[in-house]
């Protein structure tokens, strides 16, 4: 006979699944979280043990600033209100920088499945959502790391930054988000494809489609309107909208901080629940 104590136990550690998921009782928040953290902490070792591929991030930024920046302010040829080229610029740069770094995140899933990783996971005891969302916040933390050797880069430019704490808390708040986004929308992909080389083809694929039809640099009212449909599905215009009102002097949102962060932590939420459902099959 087993105790009510070991059965309590029992239930804690091998939580009941309904759907394919594992559900989180109150009781098993902690055992949840937890393995978030570990994830988050495993990541986190990978960047620590090569660091230099955070500053090697920089280097696209370096040149869509210094070249295409500086060349295109001197056009004056796309309108942009109040602020000089280079400030409504920078915002956009900072949301590629988020999406190049956090679109590709998903080959790690096909590498550790093909080291035996993943099979590993997937027979503990562990929630689906936790092994996700772990890697999300991880990829998270990443983008604000990225966010700083950013910062320091337009500072360098002397482009007019906000420096007041709200602003500063918003922009790592929308940087985070955005990066758990591209992250997990990674993790979708990778579970699909399933094979290093048809991600990186599906990654390079995505990842300029994405960035032309955002608000990135230029405004979404200069783009034909069926791009500006595209546009408005594209969770990057968002994110560079929240960034151009929090992160430069006189910047301003089209659609408010309201609905942008809005729909990232919708997008969030659904491709979580998504990529869940999906990290079983990465093994078949």
């Amino acid at each position: 006979m087993i105790s009510d104590k070991a059965a309590g136990q029992k239930r804690l550690l091998y939580p009941e699944k309904k759907g394919g998921l594992r559900t989180v009782s109150p009781s098993g928040l902690a055992a949840f979280f937890g393995q978030v953290f570990a994830i988050v902490e495993v990541e986190i070792r990978k960047v620590l043990r090569d660091p230099i591929e955070l500053f090697s991030r920089v280097a696209q930024p370096i040149l869509w600033l210094a070249v295409f920046g500086q060349v295109f302010s001197r056009i004056k040829g796309i309108p942009t209100g109040n602020l000089s080229y280079m400030a409504f610029m920078a915002p956009g740069i900072l949301a590629q920088s988020v999406l190049f770094s956090a679109i590709f995140y998903g080959i790690s899933v096909i590498w550790e499945r093909d080291l035996g990783i993943v099979q590993k996971l997937l027979v503990s005891p562990s929630y689906r959502e936790a092994l996700v969302s772990g890697k999300a916040v991880a990829a998270g933390i990443r983008g604000l790391a990225q966010m700083v050797l950013i910062y320091i880069l337009i500072w360098a430019m002397r482009i007019n930054l906000n420096h007041g704490v709200v602003s500063i808390l918003g922009v790592m708040t929308a940087v985070f988000l955005g990066s758990a986004v591209f992250s997990t929308f990674s993790l979708v992909v990778a579970c699909i494809v399933k094979t290093r080389e048809r991600f990186m083809g599906i990654g390079q694929l995505l990842t300029m489609p994405m960035f032309f039809a955002s608000n990135a640099i230029y405004p979404v009212a200069l783009m034909p309107a069926w791009l500006r449909v595209i546009a408005r599905f594209n969770p990057l215009t968002y994110l560079v909208d929240a960034l151009r009102q929090l992160m430069v002097q006189g910047g301003q949102s089209v659609y408010g901080p309201g609905m942008d962060f809005g729909v990232l932590a919708a997008v969030f939420l659904v491709l979580l629940l998504l990529a869940s459902r999906l990290y079983l099959g990465i093994v078949r």
